[in-house]
């Protein structure tokens, strides 16, 4: 019997299919695993920004959750955005009896053009309810710089962030660098000890969605059994040619996604 890996993404959709539940399904298919879905909030956006966010009740969250945890075999979750401390505790329940399945956490709080995704109050039942729960998390620097209180913008400041995190939480974090100046951009992990990851910063305004991203792929290679350092790894090389693939796309008229299937590249200018 063929089964692929299953990966439950719960998430927001977006519209513009670069970010959000929609970007996951394309990252974990890309990857060889089955995306299945639980839906959190429905927002009105393109790549020129988030015009309006949607919750969906938490019960209906929950529902979703339990449909797909009572038929399919989940090998890994993927949580992205939340939106309101009720959404959060109410998948951290739905979640709690699987402690076989390992979570990973985007803590998606702002969009690229500032629009705030998640409430104040959301913020705190992730560190009351889901973070205690999760494989790893994956924050930006001025996510982790909320997580922690204290702001984070360097790279001594995220190994001291990740290892405080880790304290507070007792789950790994991988605080992504993509913010630090430079031409080179470093991601620190700390699940026990200390990974680094660094790549090459390309020149792109197609960024949109490397979040959910990465978080979609990480979550996919644990599914297929990898550990966690190694499944960072092969994300992160998934994302810097998803990156390299995408940055000469004209997808819409502002930050334009990335190519979720660098092995299948789409036709450039110029080329027949």
């Amino acid at each position: 019997m063929n089964v692929p890996p299953i990966i439950l993404s719960i998430a927001g959709s977006d519209p513009s299919g670069g970010a959000g539940i929609q970007a996951d399904i394309k990252t974990i298919s890309a990857l060889g695993g089955y995306a299945a879905t639980a839906i959190t909030a429905i927002t009105v956006q393109n790549t020129r920004g988030v015009a309006k966010t949607n919750c969906l009740p938490p019960v209906v969250v929950t529902e979703q959750i339990k449909a797909v945890l009572n038929d399919l075999d989940v090998a890994s979750v993927k949580v992205g955005m939340t939106g309101q401390y009720n959404t959060v505790k109410a998948i951290s329940y739905a979640l709690l009896k699987r402690k076989d399945i390992p979570i990973v956490l985007d803590p998606v709080m702002m969009s690229t053009g500032g629009h705030k995704l998640t409430e104040d109050k959301a913020v705190e039942a992730l560190r009351l309810f889901l973070l205690p729960q999760c494989k790893v998390a994956t924050p930006n620097l001025a996510e982790a710089s909320v997580l922690l209180g204290k702001e984070v913008r360097t790279t001594d400041d995220m190994k001291q962030a990740a290892i405080a995190l880790w304290q507070q939480y007792h789950c790994a974090f991988l605080l992504k660098g993509g913010h630090l100046e430079g031409n080179e951009m470093v991601d620190v992990l700390f699940d026990g000890q200390f990974h680094y990851f660094s790549s090459p910063r390309v020149e792109t305004k197609n960024l949109h969605g490397t979040g959910c991203t990465l978080s979609s792929a990480i979550a996919t290679y644990l599914g297929q059994g990898q550990e966690l350092a190694e499944a960072i790894a092969s994300a992160k090389d998934y994302m810097d040619r998803a990156i390299a693939a995408g940055q000469y796309l004209h997808v819409g008229q502002g930050n334009g996604p990335v190519w979720h299937f660098p092995d299948n590249y789409p036709l450039m200018p110029g080329q027949s």
